[in-house]
């Protein structure tokens, strides 16, 4: 039986962060005066086994669930991920099973994790030229060519691959056309983000965002006409465009274009606790719930009391909110 909240919106898409740790310290997300090197990550045994993940996920399975996907921090550094990756499969074989990546350690991974039956991957990239990247992800260690190579490799194992663009006024701008050419050119799907308000350490300010509609506009500036595609279904994330040629754009427009009225995403995050939002303020565990034997039927049903009472909606009220909400880091429950 579907799960539905205050809204008649459906559980259908888990996002499910297997570490709260990344290479990159990205400044939108992890922004090093904040996470340092003496920032306290969570240790391992605070995080949820992949024997729990899969046993959560399994809980969900007659709920509708539809979509599973694995993010972090980076999710490429907690081990063996591809162990847990066969192990959702089994639970979910007609499961979409995805999984979100900076792309640093995609080239090495790409076809096992393909073997073991993940779908699609999304890459985010911010910018082509290395000084900008660099800048944006406060790395010294990896540059572009390496992303894509990771890119490059995850196509040939015959993983469906997207990149994510987050764009911020005064740092990255310069970038959307250079990236536009090049995924255009290697027929990657590119979705632009608008620089959102996640978390409390970024310092957001909405001067600092270029909306979806001036995108579109720098786009067609060089490549001609968008013209906007019908939804696949109402809680597609991305509203997408198409060039004369067919070629895709995704612009995800939290902040110009809000899309809460048809959001079905549920997060889990490293530490066992479920989120109904991504600028959730808190959330409930479910850590203990599994670590004193609950069965399947008591985690499905105490989802469910999480999810029939949720009524999240930050996107479209935040202009009427203070501005003083504490909000969990992106990076402990994943994008």
């Amino acid at each position: 039986m579907a799960l539905r909240d205050v809204h008649h919106r459906p559980l259908k898409d888990l996002r499910i962060s297997v570490t709260d740790r990344c290479n990159f310290r990205c400044t939108y997300c992890m922004p090093r005066e904040h996470f340092g090197s003496d920032h306290d990550f969570l240790p391992r045994n605070e995080l949820l086994s992949y024997e729990e993940i899969t046993f959560v996920v399994d809980s969900l399975m007659n709920c509708g669930l539809q979509k599973v996907r694995l993010t972090g921090g980076e999710p490429l550094l907690r081990r063996d991920l591809t162990d847990l990756v066969s192990m959702l499969r089994q639970a979910g074989p007609e499961l979409d099973l995805a999984m979100t990546t900076n792309g640093a350690l995609l080239k090495n991974h790409a076809e096992s994790l393909r073997e073991a039956g993940l779908d699609r991957v999304t890459v985010s990239l911010d910018a082509v030229e290395p000084e900008t990247f660099q800048a944006m992800a406060d790395t010294e260690q990896v540059d572009p060519e390496a992303i894509f190579a990771g890119i490059k490799e995850a196509q040939r194992a015959g993983l469906t691959v997207k990149v994510n663009t987050v764009v911020r006024k005064g740092v990255n701008e310069d970038q959307i056309l250079p990236l536009a050419r090049i995924c255009l050119q290697h027929n990657i799907p590119l979705r632009f983000i608008e620089y959102m308000d996640v978390g409390n350490t970024n310092a957001w300010k909405l001067d600092e965002v270029i909306t979806g509609a001036e995108i579109r506009h720098i786009i067609e500036g060089e490549f001609g006409s968008l013209k906007p595609l019908p939804s696949k279904e109402a809680s597609e994330v991305a509203r997408r465009y198409t060039l004369e040629s067919g070629y895709e754009f995704g612009f995800i427009e939290s902040v110009s274009n809000p899309f809460c009225g048809d959001c079905s995403r549920a997060r889990l995050s490293a530490n066992g606790s479920i989120y109904t939002c991504l600028f959730s303020s808190s959330g409930n565990d479910l850590k203990g719930l599994l670590r004193f034997g609950a069965s399947q039927n008591d985690v499905q049903e105490a989802i469910r009391a999480i999810w029939e009472q949720r009524k999240d909606r930050y996107s479209m009220e935040r202009t009427e909110l203070t501005g003083d909400e504490n909000k969990v880091e992106m990076s402990f429950i994943g994008g």
